[in-house]
């Protein structure tokens, strides 16, 4: 009988992943939109490599909004929750669009942060409460992938839309499908299926959520994993996200639609990557060998970039290209850290777990723009490539201290997860 009944709620969940993943689609258009157009921004607004470092940074800054949405999870739910933070997301993109100086863009950077920040974490909530343990990789994978088409719009259609009707006509159309989105999730999603012990829960008072909190961060087999976290995307999305499309651009002498193309070839190849780690944990029953497997090759993408000097431009090309398909193994880092949190602590334990990845990003991003602007530029205004390799050499470095730190962190494997779910 119970078998009989699970399709239902199974497919209804689905439709509800598939709404939030489709309004992450714009979280990942705000943040990868600075890789294209940021020379762009540098020009308008007449800033450095500094402030842009700043600006693209201030996105994931105010992210950190996450650890407060953690507590908002676990007692409102994700449906208001993700409803009220993309308001604000709205609100913030709509300042973007109409900014006139660098400190309202960068007000309106930040509320975009604020608001899309929690996008990933809802999605993963939901996941966890409407289907088993061992499909919360494959899962999460799929809402990264539906996302990443926002990535896909930031690179060529987005410097082919700048280059026709300018930046600001675009970041407005996508202002207004932030908003329809967020109507789509208040009638479509729901917290927990029926008969969930989400629905019939005990509201916590405000100093026992600080104490699940707690509870959290003392755990002793969180440590290692927030630094890989804290490291991996925020190294990687530094290149895709930021400075990938500058280096091809002021190094290699591509155009900003030839830039954008490898970028575009980048997210693809990203997504195949989402395809192909989401359900390699299941396969291979371990979490901490494909993540730290598929940092070692980022490593080694990202010192072939710092080594090379006037290499031919098909290798930073493929270097890029490839480091797209790698790093997608940064989520499962987020799954490892999933499995050891209870179902009560669920949404402050994952709100803890992207907070690091949002935070490092806003670090690296900031810091990038330091180690950048530190070399004197060329007579044209370009960066040399000494600047961009002197940056590609200290991502390589902090990869590999991260990488060895989470090596002491204790596998969670996905045949152990599903035999206590069943006990």
């Amino acid at each position: 009988m119970q078998s009989a009944e699970r399709p239902l709620p199974y497919r209804r969940g689905l439709i509800i992943v598939a709404t939030l993943a489709t309004a992450y689609v714009a979280s990942h258009f705000f943040r990868a939109s600075n890789v294209t157009i940021g020379l762009d921004l540098m020009r308008d607004l007449a800033i450095g490599p500094e402030a842009l470092g700043a600006l693209t940074g201030a996105f994931f800054f105010f992210a950190a909004m996450q650890i407060p949405c953690g507590f908002f999870f676990d007692r409102f739910g994700p449906r208001y929750t993700v409803v009220g933070m993309l308001i604000v997301a709205s609100l913030g993109g709509a300042l973007f669009t109409l900014a006139p100086s660098w400190p309202v863009l960068l007000t309106g950077r930040a509320l975009m942060g604020a608001g899309c920040g929690v996008m990933l974490i809802g999605s993963m909530v939901v996941i966890s409460r409407w289907f088993p343990p061992d499909r919360f990789s494959t899962l999460t994978a799929m809402v990264l992938s539906i996302g990443l088409l926002g990535n896909l719009a930031a690179t060529t259609p987005l410097a082919w839309a700048s280059e026709a009707v300018g930046w600001r006509p675009v970041f407005g159309a996508v202002v207004v499908f932030t908003a329809l989105a967020t109507i789509a999730i208040w009638l479509v999603v729901r917290d927990a299926p029926p008969g969930h012990p989400f629905l019939s829960r005990k509201a916590e008072p405000p100093g026992e959520m600080l104490k699940g909190l707690v509870e959290v961060l003392r755990n002793p087999r969180l440590k290692p994993i927030l630094v890989l976290n804290f490291c991996n995307y925020a190294c990687t999305f530094t290149v895709q996200g930021l400075w990938g499309g500058a280096f091809l651009r002021e190094v290699h002498g591509l155009s900003p639609i030839a830039a954008g193309n490898v970028l575009l070839s980048a997210v693809i190849a990203y997504q195949a990557g989402m395809l192909a780690f989401g359900p390699l944990d299941r396969r291979l029953d371990t979490r901490k060998g494909i993540a730290i497997g598929g940092t070692l090759v980022i490593i080694c993408l990202l010192a072939i970039l710092a080594l090379f000097s006037h290499p031919p431009v098909w290798l930073p090309t493929a270097v890029i290209i490839a480091m797209g398909f790698f790093s997608a193994s940064s989520t499962m880092v987020m799954t490892h850290g999933r499995g050891i949190f209870p179902d009560r602590l669920i949404g402050r334990g994952i709100s803890t777990m992207n907070t690091s990845v949002m935070l490092g990003v806003a670090c690296m991003q900031t810091l990038s723009g330091i180690i950048i602007g530190a070399f004197e530029p060329l007579a044209s205004g370009a960066r040399t490539e000494e600047a961009y390799r002197a940056l590609f050499g200290t991502l390589t470095l902090v990869l590999l201290v991260a990488v060895a730190v989470y090596s002491r962190s204790q596998d969670v494997k996905p045949s152990e997860e599903m035999r206590a779910a069943r006990q």
